[in-house]
C-alpha cells in the first residue's frame, strides 16, 4: 500500500491517471455500443460482430511496429496529443452517422479500422510514457494503477452504455466518447515532464525493429510474457465478442443485461489490478503462468455456467484472473525492457496482445456460430490453460541451453551500462 501512495504521489501521474480513466469510460461505452449497433444492423450476427471487432484491431498487427518506433524517436507526449485527437474525431463522426440515421455496416468497419490505426500508434507511446512519470522503482506499481483506472472505467463504461442504449440508442453514446477525450488531451497538455530529451535513452541514428526483436528472444523475461500473451490474447481474451454473443443468443437477453455481464467482467478486473498495485513483491514468471492457467480454467467453466446469474458471479474472479495475467506480463515487460529500446518492445507486445483479435475475434465468432458461445468459451480457455504450461517449459528448456553457448544480448535490460540514470527530473511533475 505504501508502494501505491508513493507512485500516486507524483503529480503528473496522478493528474494523467484521472485523464485517461475519464476517457476510457467513454471508450468502453463506445465499444458495448458498438456490439449493440452491429447486432441490430445484421441481425444478431456473431460473424458480423467478429468481423468489427477484428477490423478495428488489424492496424494493430499492420501498424502497431511502426508505433514502437514512432515512440522511440519522437516526443511522446506529441504523438499521444495527434492520435488522441484523432480517436476524438473518429467517435464524432460515428455518432453523427448513427443520430442522423446514415450509420450502415460498411461504414461502421471503416471507421473502425480508423479507431484501430490511431490506437495501434497510441499504444507504445502511451504505455512508455508511464517511464517518464514515475521513477524506475514504482514502475511496475504505476503498470498496475494504470491497469486499474482502466478496469474501472470497463465496469462503469458498459453498465452505463447498457442503459444508455436501453434510454437513448447507440448514437449519443458514441458522441459522449467524443466529448470525453477532452479530459485526457487536457491532461497531456498540463503534465510536465522532462521535456523534448524526456525518454533519456535515445540512441543515435534511424531505431532499428530488429534490436527489439532480438532483445525479446534473448531475455526470458520478456519472451515468456510475450508467448503467452500472444495466445491468451488470441484466443482466450475475445470476451468483448463472447459476452455479447452469450447475452443474446443463450440468454437472449437485451441491451441493459449485456451492459451488467460486461461490468461484472470488469469489476473482477478491476479488483485484480488494484490487488496487482498492492503487491510489494515484483512480478515473475511464476506468477504470470499460475495466473494464466487459473484464467483458462475459469474462462472454461463459463461456458458450463447453467444460468445468467451463475455466469454474471463467474465472470468476477474471471476477471480478476484476466488481469493479473495482463499486469503481470505487462510489469514484466516495462521492468525488463532496455529503456533505449522501450517503445519497440511494448509495440511487440501489444502487437501480440491486440494483434492476434483479427484472428481471434472472428474464429470466436464462426465457434459460436457453429458449436455454440458455450462451446467456444470451453476451448478458449482450454487453450490459455495449456498453452501457459507447455510455453514455460518451452522457454525454460530454451533458456537453459542458451545460457551455455550464446552470449548475452548487449541490449538486455541487465546490461544497461551504469552511466545511463534509471530516472530523470521531472518525471514526478515537480519540474
Amino acid at each position: 500500500m505504501s508502494g501505491m501512495l508513493a507512485t500516486l504521489a507524483a503529480r503528473g501521474f496522478r493528474r494523467y491517471l484521472l485523464a485517461q480513466l475519464t476517457s476510457n469510460v467513454g471508450t468502453w461505452m463506445q465499444r458495448a455500443a458498438q456490439d449493440l449497433l452491429v447486432l441490430d444492423l445484421t441481425g444478431d450476427s456473431g460473424r458480423a460482430v467478429g468481423v468489427v471487432t477484428a477490423l478495428q484491431f488489424l492496424p494493430q498487427t499492420l501498424f502497431g511496429l511502426a508505433g514502437g518506433v514512432l515512440a522511440d524517436r519522437f516526443p511522446r507526449r506529441r504523438l499521444l496529443l495527434l492520435t488522441q485527437t484523432a480517436m476524438a474525431a473518429q467517435s464524432l463522426v460515428l455518432g453523427l452517422l448513427t443520430v442522423s440515421g446514415a450509420v450502415d455496416l460498411p461504414s461502421v468497419c471503416a471507421l473502425a479500422f480508423a479507431l484501430g490505426t490511431a490506437t495501434a500508434l497510441d499504444g507504445p507511446a502511451r504505455n512508455a510514457y508511464l517511464c517518464e512519470l514515475v521513477a524506475r522503482e514504482h514502475l511496475a506499481t504505476a503498470v498496475s494503477l494504470n491497469s486499474a483506472q482502466f478496469n474501472a472505467a470497463r465496469v462503469l463504461g458498459p453498465a452505463l452504455a447498457g442503459l444508455a442504449v436501453a434510454a437513448f440508442g447507440t448514437g449519443p453514446v458514441f458522441l459522449v466518447n467524443a466529448v470525453s477525450y477532452l479530459a485526457v488531451l487536457y491532461g497531456l497538455a498540463t503534465v510536465r515532464t522532462a521535456g523534448p530529451g524526456e525518454t533519456g535513452h535515445r540512441t543515435p541514428g534511424r531505431p532499428r525493429l530488429s534490436d527489439a526483436f532480438r532483445c525479446v528472444a534473448a531475455t526470458p523475461d520478456l519472451l515468456l510474457p510475450v508467448c503467452v500473451i500472444a495466445v491468451v490474447g488470441t484466443f482466450g481474451l475475445n470476451f468483448q465478442v463472447t459476452i455479447s454473443l452469450v447475452a443474446v443468443t443463450v440468454f437472449h437477453s437485451g441491451a441493459a443485461a449485456f451492459g451488467w455481464l460486461s461490468a461484472a467482467y470488469a469489476l473482477g478486473s478491476l479488483a485484480g489490478a488494484i490487488h496487482a498495485a498492492g503487491r510489494a513483491r515484483p512480478p515473475t514468471r511464476r506468477r504470470l503462468i499460475l495466473a494464466t492457467v487459473v484464467f483458462g480454467t475459469l474462462e472454461s467453466a463459463l461456458g458450463l455456467t447453467p444460468d445468467y446469474g451463475t455466469f454474471m458471479a463467474l465472470l468476477v474472479p474471471t476477471g480478476f484472473a484476466a488481469v493479473t495475467v495482463t499486469a503481470t506480463a505487462s510489469s514484466l515487460i516495462q521492468l525488463h525492457a532496455d529503456p533505449r529500446l522501450r517503445g519497440r518492445v511494448l509495440a511487440v507486445h501489444l502487437l501480440v496482445l491486440l494483434g492476434g483479435t483479427p484472428i481471434g475475434a472472428p474464429l470466436a465468432g464462426l465457434t459460436a456460430d457453429a458449436l455454440g458461445a458455450r462451446t467456444g468459451l470451453v476451448l478458449a480457455g482450454a487453450v490459455s490453460a495449456s498453452s501457459a504450461l507447455a510455453l514455460s517449459a518451452l522457454v525454460t528448456a530454451r533458456t537453459r541451453r542458451h545460457t551455455r553457448t550464446t552470449p548475452p544480448f548487449p541490449f538486455a535490460a541487465d546490461a544497461v551500462p551504469a552511466a545511463v540514470p534509471e530516472t530523470l527530473p521531472g518525471r514526478d511533475g515537480s519540474g
